[in-house]
């Protein structure tokens, strides 16, 4: 929704760059919009089927259900999916500790993080020939369940982020494994991409006083990223991308600059802000279809990256307006997608939605 601006409004915003905010960010999320997201994820964390499993086998001996071989996050599809799920549940139950969904969400929360079933999760992941297991998408999102449990002031939340912990473990260490000896950053728009890991993998970090973990990824966007010039976003985006090249590696950036220096930093990575059409709203042409669906979460994912690079700069930076302007319009073409009329979206999109509207990212 973008805004046409009277002079005087201008001037009134520029003067005060908070209003500018509360003028074009996404609404902040209430309780009746977090049921609906809720509702999304209820309805699939213990969903077997249909589903997608990546899972390398070295005998007949590894063949097996979802629930078998991964019992806590075996639901919405695809593993990282019940991560994300699974998530989502904690957020909004934290949040949102009186609402109508959150008996159920704990219920389910309960019967899929036991102590038993977690540590099959781990054993699953600490096989020698998965070492690549959801790397490094979906390691990202367990570390981000790890650290929202670990906001949560709630002895139940407590007893999960403890019997998480083994999975955890073997999350971080594959990532340590493997980000040193990477040459060259993954830069697609789906789950391999690093830029967008890296945030999640960052946040979580900070939050844990993990300073081997901030060091490591200090030190890849040094490698990967502080030389980049000129992003060619108008390249973007691929037909089944769900996340931006170009804004993930910038609002991984604004993570590890301080804001003077990443606005000089984002001058030369994206000249181009607030020129006219310079970020379109992308077009879904098939809710139906799990990869063209994708265009809905890289909608929702790109508002709140663009909520975060606008956070990164000087609050009297004037790439701001364009930047929560363009937030605003995506995040209202990227909720239209939130619905259960197809699974194909509602299995995970509620997750991108809540970690947009619950500024999880800020």
């Amino acid at each position: 929704m973008t805004r046409t601006l009277s002079v005087a409004l201008l001037l009134w915003l520029l003067l005060d760059p908070a209003r500018l905010v509360a003028q074009t960010e996404p609404e902040q999320l209430d309780a009746a919009t977090a049921g609906r997201f809720a509702a999304l994820a209820l309805a699939c964390v213990d969903r077997e089927y249909p589903n997608q499993i990546r899972h390398v086998m070295t005998s007949d001996d590894d063949a097996g259900t979802p629930r078998q071989l991964t019992p806590s996050f075996y639901g919405c599809f695809d593993w990282h999916s019940a991560v994300h799920g699974h998530w989502l549940l904690v957020r909004l139950s934290r949040l949102f500790p009186e609402a109508d969904f959150v008996d159920e969400a704990r219920a389910k929360l309960g019967e899929n993080l036991t102590r038993d079933k977690l540590l099959a999760e781990a054993a699953y992941m600490a096989h020698p020939e998965r070492a690549g297991f959801q790397r490094p998408y979906g390691l990202a999102w367990l570390l981000q369940l790890t650290a929202e449990l670990d906001e949560w002031d709630d002895d139940q939340a407590r007893q999960w982020r403890e019997w998480l912990k083994p999975a955890e473990q073997i999350a971080v260490e594959r990532l340590h494994d493997w980000i040193p000896l990477l040459h060259y950053p993954i830069r697609d728009g789906e789950h391999s991409q690093t830029a967008f890991a890296f945030g999640l993998i960052h946040d979580y970090a900070r939050r844990m006083n993990d300073e081997r973990t901030l060091a490591m990824l200090a030190d890849a966007a040094e490698r990967f990223y502080r030389a980049d010039r000129d992003c060619p976003i108008h390249y973007e985006p691929s037909g089944h991308d769900f996340l931006s090249p170009c804004l993930a590696e910038a609002d991984f950036m604004r993570r590890v600059l301080e804001p003077e220096e990443f606005a000089d930093w984002l001058g030369d990575f994206l000249p181009r802000i607030g020129e006219e059409n310079w970020l379109p709203v992308a077009v879904v042409t098939d809710r139906e279809d799990g990869k063209l669906a994708h265009i809905d979460g890289l909608n929702l994912s790109r508002a709140w990256m663009l909520e975060g690079i606008a956070h990164g700069l000087p609050a009297d930076d004037p790439r701001r307006e364009a930047l929560l302007a363009a937030a605003a319009a995506h995040a209202e073409s990227g909720l239209e997608g939130v619905t259960d009329e197809f699974y194909a979206g509602s299995h995970w999109l509620a997750s991108f939605a809540t970690y947009l509207y619950s500024r999880r990212g800020i």
